[in-house]
């Protein structure tokens, strides 16, 4: 799910056909050493800021949450406040803001648990128009009290605003014990609006930006660094994916492949090079009319589901695939618009796709990329875009372990099944 400060627009169609979601961890649940910490991922006027404060060792035990799939997105379950209200909300490499529905909030979209009550925290304070972290965001504004209020859109066309306050977060232990990181500055949304559904309560950032999850942890937990094994959307509900932060996360293995970050203007997206993709035997360039490719031309994105690929390479893509199909597709079916796809109850003999990043190639198979978007239904998990770079969503992020390792700017892959992890 793609921040951009000033307006920008992808198309809608895809949220429709996958039920109306927008676009936008071989580590096991063991106990994480050298400080780091996992969690699990659901199938669901102040005074001058100080850097957040772990409240308690991480040398003994691993902090955990739950982090389940719904509707396309991944759900991370984290506490806030003090007493500790549970918050589920989207986790989204894509952006950077931490926020939830606080109430008072009159023009809000419905959720199903209660939101979050800052009035009822003992531990939260307001973020002053005079500090340093207020200006990090470039829509924010003074309000007549002195409050640092912002404004945050999606290229969903979702938007948030509300107050930036400084709060305490909690995660639980695998041994049950409560761990608090103080200080961490959030969104307190009144004011929310978009494709959300009932059971998001927010949307946690974990880009590279520096108000993102990350960045405010930094190297709280021993080093820059995290990891991801989401399980696929089809999977059992009670089987969640997984996310490790800090030390302990590192992607390890004979069958590891990495690909280097590209640093841009823009620090938020994890951008990479994508050389291009190649369906069987058939490869595809990037750039269909060129043999150079721009370096950090897609970003890795968990809060957009589908991956997005210029026009020129998503058509050659799809023909490809069409081709490589004994199946005849469905046509002429309103729900399902142009995207290619099956009638079936199992999707079967249908080519494997490799993404070829920059020293790194990626193989995905039928479950990264037909998704079953209704009953005897799969369809091709890409879309398409006018503009020159892509975005490389969750579909085909599932049942691989993914490590950003901010120090040493790279991105690893290893193949394995999330659902055993």
């Amino acid at each position: 799910m793609y921040y951009n400060p000033i307006t920008f627009h992808l198309s809608l169609c895809f949220l429709i056909i996958f039920v109306s979601i927008h676009l936008l961890l071989n580590f096991s649940t063991s106990e994480v050493t050298k400080g780091g910490f996992s969690v699990k991922l659901i199938h669901k006027n102040s005074p001058r800021p100080t850097p957040p404060r772990v409240m308690r060792s991480l040398y003994s035990y691993t902090p955990q949450s739950q982090i389940n799939a719904y509707l396309g997105h991944y759900l991370m379950e984290l506490s806030i406040g003090t007493p500790p209200t549970n918050i589920y909300a989207v986790l989204d490499s894509g952006s950077d803001l931490i926020w939830t529905q606080c109430v008072p909030c009159n023009n809000c979209y419905k959720q199903l648990n209660p939101m979050f009550a800052p009035q009822l925290s003992s531990t939260y304070s307001n973020m002053s128009c005079e500090s340093e972290q207020c200006h990090k965001l470039d829509t924010t504004l003074c309000s007549l009290q002195n409050n640092c209020n912002y404004t945050y859109a999606y290229a969903s066309a979702s938007m948030t605003q509300g107050v930036l306050a400084q709060e305490t977060i909690t995660l639980t232990s695998t041994t049950g014990e409560p761990v608090s990181i103080e200080g961490i500055i959030f969104g307190c949304g009144h004011n929310n609006t978009g494709s959300f559904n009932d059971h998001e309560m927010g949307i946690i950032g974990i880009g590279g930006g520096p108000m993102s999850l990350i960045s405010q942890i930094g190297y709280s937990f021993g080093s820059k660094k995290f990891s991801q094994c989401l399980v696929p959307f089809h999977s059992d509900i009670s089987i969640s994916s997984k996310m490790s932060f800090g030390d302990g996360s590192d992607v390890l293995g004979d069958d590891v492949v990495s690909t280097p970050l590209v640093t841009k203007e823009d620090n938020t997206p994890y951008f990479v090079t994508l050389l291009g993709i190649s369906v069987g035997d058939t490869y595809l360039p990037f750039n269909i009319s060129s043999e150079s490719v721009v370096k950090g031309n897609i970003f890795i994105d968990s809060g957009t589901p589908p991956t997005i690929l210029p026009q020129q390479l998503y058509d050659k893509v799809v023909n490809e695939v069409r081709n490589q199909i004994a199946l005849e597709p469905i046509e002429n079916d309103q729900d399902l618009g142009s995207q290619l796809c099956y009638r079936t109850t199992i999707i079967q003999e249908v080519p494997v796709l490799i993404a070829h990043f920059e020293g790194a190639d990626v193989q995905l198979t039928s479950t990264q990329t037909f998704i079953p978007t209704k009953d005897g239904v799969f369809c091709l998990g890409l879309t398409n875009t006018s503009s020159d770079g892509g975005i490389y969503g969750n579909f085909a992020q599932t049942n691989y372990l993914i490590g950003f390792d901010l120090e040493r700017q790279i991105v690893s892959f290893k193949p394995i099944d999330c659902t055993k992890q």
